[in-house]
């Protein structure tokens, strides 16, 4: 019988970690949303291997913090903690206005069209509440934002954060996104000026209203 290309077995890369970036996709994206239980059989049979390389992608999730192991009950998607969020954010709040500041100080012209493209994707899949491709172009923006710094460490740092920042604004997408869009504009007009104080407010104000909406969020699922 024919190999299904499609199936992660079939392409002959690193298994654990093939497995271990199909799991972060499935879970950022909702496919696995938090509390699901996630057993290394079905894992085996989405992603078309061994149990072997589940076990150990598992592992790593659970040491990210995307899978909890709970006793009687195995893997299971983690939900997001207040604390979670506000390490999170923590962190975003030194990190993103720095790289706003900088990206004014710094942006080419080339740069400041490739974020209002950025811009404009977000738009256009937000009105076709396609939240997934929202919650991507939400991250890519950022990081492409933190690249335009030029600032080597402020975007090596900020690489495995975003993948919870991303998970985090898929939960929160529906509400947030027309909201998001809005401040994203201000954000690039801000970086378009050169205006790095600007830059700076705008990134806090935006890190801000983010922050409450992802706390709703949590709240809201509180039982």
């Amino acid at each position: 019988m024919d190999t299904d290309p499609g199936k992660i077995g079939a392409q002959h890369l690193p298994l654990r970690d093939q497995v271990l970036d199909a799991l972060r996709k499935g879970i950022i994206s909702g496919d696995y949303p938090p509390g699901e239980r996630l057993t290394e059989d079905r894992l085996a049979e989405d992603f078309g291997v061994s149990r072997n390389p589940v076990r150990e992608a598992l592992r790593v999730a659970e040491a990210e913090g995307f899978v909890v192991i709970l006793p009687r009950r195995g893997a299971v998607v983690a939900s997001p903690s207040s604390a979670t969020i506000d390490d999170i954010f923590a962190v975003r709040e030194r990190l993103e206005p720095l790289a706003a500041r900088l990206a004014a100080e710094r942006a080419a012209p080339g740069d400041v069209t490739t974020l209002r493209a950025l811009v404009e994707r977000a738009r256009l899949a937000t009105e076709q509440q396609d939240l997934r491709r929202v919650a991507e172009l939400n991250s890519a923006l950022h990081l492409q934002i933190l690249e335009i710094s030029g600032n080597p460490w402020l975007a090596s740092i900020a690489k495995a954060l975003y993948l919870h920042v991303q998970w985090v604004f898929r939960m929160t997408a529906k509400e947030r996104a027309p909201h998001s869009a809005d401040e994203h504009v201000k954000l690039v007009d801000a970086i378009e000026a050169g205006d790095g104080d600007l830059a700076e407010m705008v990134a806090l104000s935006h890190l801000g209203a983010a922050s409450v909406a992802a706390h709703e969020n949590t709240e809201s699922r509180l039982p």
